[in-house]
């Protein structure tokens, strides 16, 4: 992620970025309605798009489900100042305000500019920061697991899961995909072997099917961005001209799914690398066999200045009230009214749309308890639904013990467990809590924790374990 705050102010540009949407847009068909309930719907991003998945989660907790910040940093971090922005909400320093930002979100909860922010408890968080990271780097990521925690509080804490061993640079980390795995550059995707848009539907959805790795059964689709800025034009906030959507077949024809929107960082976006984003972050293969339709809005570079347009060159998504007018006193950008999460709520209204009452996705068939992710102090847990569930009591025993022992109970479907020891295994099993008493434990799953993980005083020079 980076921000430049001085560039050259030029009409050819503003001819390029006209002239590039107008042929985009031709292109592009309709965005249609999908029989997906608006409440289940996610989002996830990296670096920029962590930023913005945080923004738009918290602005509308009262639809979205599940939240996954990769290399991101808490709520109103730059409080609209970009010299805030590249320190302390990239480099760390000097240390963020938390109990301002954390006031924050109360305050605008209880103006109405975003949903009270009592939702934000129900919701399922995956926070991750690689130890090679050195754009976003540990204490900024820290700061945010803070504030959810606190948020989720001991009731919902187990909603958390926060990777932090993994050695990867600053990146879109993938299974199989990208550059070397502590690598800072590039088009930010690094190669870690770690199926990080998995680890994180799982997370949010539950225990999923096995996702397609051969050729995908749906469909990619563009449309156009100006169906959902209008009656701005889509670059007057720093928007490309299409936006893509992946449908799996069956959500295309009509079975009950559910939405994930996923925003790509800065110098990612199409105008930048294509459709390398949509095609290899990740979460299509999962989508495929789960019912999960995936939205990928776009944004563009910006080379103008105030008044003319917005000034965004990297084509990062606005974390700092670059659309604003006055951000520092009157942060626009972070409520339900900012151009950018206006215009992506629309696109979810718009996928939503079809959405047939009582027509869920079906819970899947048996029962299943899986391991999804570790770290060296944690480990994170999904299962899938059991039919008239209200939550769900997790059950864990060390290698050292004799029994098991309750550790939580959520009303989600995923669990992150942490305070474990470094390299140790350990039991878990879950059983559903139902309007009749306690229903019947999951088969046991053993998973183990990861070494301790190595100290990196240089980041994206240190070694990948």
């Amino acid at each position: 992620m980076h921000i430049q705050t001085s560039f050259k102010c030029s009409l050819i540009a503003t001819a390029v970025l006209v002239a590039a949407a107008g042929t985009a847009a031709a292109q592009a068909t309709p965005l249609t309605a999908y029989n997906a309930a608006s409440a289940e719907s996610s989002i996830s991003g990296i670096s920029s798009g962590a930023y913005m998945s945080v923004q738009f989660a918290t602005a509308w907790s009262s639809v979205i489900k599940g939240v996954g910040a990769i290399a991101g940093g808490p709520f109103g971090c730059s409080g609209g100042w970009s010299s805030t922005a590249l320190s302390t909400c990239m480099g760390g320093a000097p240390k963020a305000d938390l109990n301002a930002l954390s006031s924050l979100i109360d305050t605008l909860g209880n103006s109405g500019a975003i949903d009270d922010a009592a939702n934000i408890p129900n919701q399922q968080v995956y926070l991750f920061n690689g130890y090679n990271d050195k754009i976003v780097m540990r204490p900024v990521s820290n700061w945010l697991d803070t504030i959810y925690t606190a948020r989720l509080g001991n009731a919902q804490s187990g909603n958390l899961f926060y990777q932090t061993a993994i050695g990867a640079g600053h990146s879109q980390v993938t299974l199989n995909y990208g550059g070397k795995c502590s690598a800072n550059g590039g088009t930010y995707f690094d190669d870690c072997g770690y199926d990080q848009a998995g680890v994180i539907l799982q997370h949010i959805y539950g225990a999923l099917a096995t996702p397609n790795r051969g050729k995908l059964g749906g469909a990619f689709l563009s449309f156009s961005q100006a169906d959902f800025t209008a009656p701005a034009a889509p670059a007057e906030y720093s928007m490309g001209a299409k936006a893509f959507v992946y449908v799996p077949d069956d959500c295309a024809n009509g079975a009950a799914c559910r939405v994930h929107i996923a925003l790509h960082g800065c110098k990612q976006s199409f105008d930048n690398i294509g459709d390398e984003f949509v095609q290899h972050a990740g979460y299509n293969a999962w989508a495929d066999t789960n019912h999960i339709i995936v939205l990928y809005p776009q944004t563009t570079p910006s080379f103008l200045a105030p008044p003319i347009g917005p000034t965004n060159p990297e084509a990062c998504w606005d974390w700092w009230g670059y659309l604003d007018k006055d951000p520092s006193s009157n942060p626009r950008y972070l409520t339900k009214a900012a151009p950018q999460i206006a215009t992506i709520k629309r696109m979810l209204d718009r996928l939503t749309g079809g959405a047939r009452p009582g027509n869920a996705v079906a819970a899947a068939d048996p029962q299943v308890l899986v391991a999804t992710d570790a770290t060296d102090t944690s480990i994170a847990l999904a299962w899938t639904a059991v039919p008239g569930a209200t939550a769900y009591e997790v059950f864990r025993q060390g290698s050292e013990e004799t029994g098991f022992t309750a550790i939580g109970t959520v009303k989600g479907l995923g669990f992150g467990d942490k305070g474990l020891t470094p390299k140790t295994f350990y039991q878990y099993r879950v059983r559903p809590i139902l309007a009749s008493g306690p229903g019947l434990f999951t088969a046991l799953v053993t998973k183990a924790t990861r070494p301790p993980v190595p100290r990196c005083i240089d980041p994206g020079t240190c070694k990948v374990s």
